[in-house]
């Protein structure tokens, strides 16, 4: 069994602001309820997962209706700082799943799928990744960033397993990843010119990147594919608000 962390903090985006007046993403309404409660659920029917803490604007989070094995916790400023206080909170240093408060679409099946894959692998920080014709057979239409690699074309997930103890030493290098996330040519900068070059021709191997990241952050790292593209739709644009909104509407 494993806790889980949902970061509940980021503030509603530009984008978004222009169709909810909700302060932060995790609150902005899906079918009569904040997307954060979608998440906690989901994780509460989980088979893998045992306790939940949701880390945000504690105030505001206090007024959710949230599955019995929740704990809210204040976040902090950034992500990293959101995830350290988090795993303060575990009190045990054990692997961890992080999840984004923005994939309401997220499934107890894609958790466990999830889960079960990293149990076959020793690593410190896990991420999955879905294939392009995977997310787009699910959900035609949907535009999201793709990364091009040899093995095809991925788009990333929004769910991490993570070692605690590693957090402490990779603060400042994930900070520079999270922040260019939606960027893959800067990724590609962060890991080095070869990485570039090999991107732009489309010989980087899926291998390649896990081993410079894991170089980078000196931890080990490893990336898992999974074939649900719901652990990709997090809501930071007003298409993936509208497509959730729709998904809901129909019991997508």
């Amino acid at each position: 069994m494993y806790d889980a962390i949902i970061l509940a903090g980021g503030e509603n985006n530009e984008h978004l602001h222009r169709y909810t007046a909700q302060p932060y993403e995790a609150l902005i309404d899906i079918a009569g309820k904040p997307m954060v409660e979608y998440v906690a659920e989901a994780l509460a029917t989980s088979s893998h997962v045992s306790r939940i803490f949701v880390a945000g604007p504690a105030e505001e989070l206090g007024k959710c209706s949230f599955p019995e094995k929740a704990v809210i916790l204040s976040g902090g400023q950034t992500i990293m700082e959101t995830i350290s206080l988090g795993m303060k909170a575990l009190g045990h240093e054990n692997l961890t799943l992080v999840v984004t408060a923005d994939i309401p679409l997220l499934t107890a099946a894609a958790i466990d799928d999830f889960l079960r894959q990293c149990a076959s692998v020793n690593a410190d920080v896990y991420y999955p990744v879905i294939a392009q014709c995977d997310h787009e057979r699910r959900f035609p239409g949907n535009k999201r960033t793709y990364v091009r690699l040899k093995e095809g074309t991925f788009t990333g997930g929004n769910i991490f397993l993570v070692n605690p103890r590693i957090v402490p030493q990779c603060v400042q290098v994930a900070e520079q990843i999270i922040a260019n996330r939606k960027n893959p040519v800067r990724l590609c900068f962060l890991l080095g010119w070869i990485f570039v070059v090999k991107f732009i021709v489309g010989s980087l191997k899926l291998t390649q990147v896990e081993a410079r990241v894991s170089d980078i952050l000196r931890i080990k790292g490893a990336v898992i594919r999974s074939p649900y593209a719901e652990l990709g739709i997090d809501v930071d644009k007003p298409s993936d608000l509208e497509l959730v909104r729709i998904c809901f509407a129909q019991t997508c």
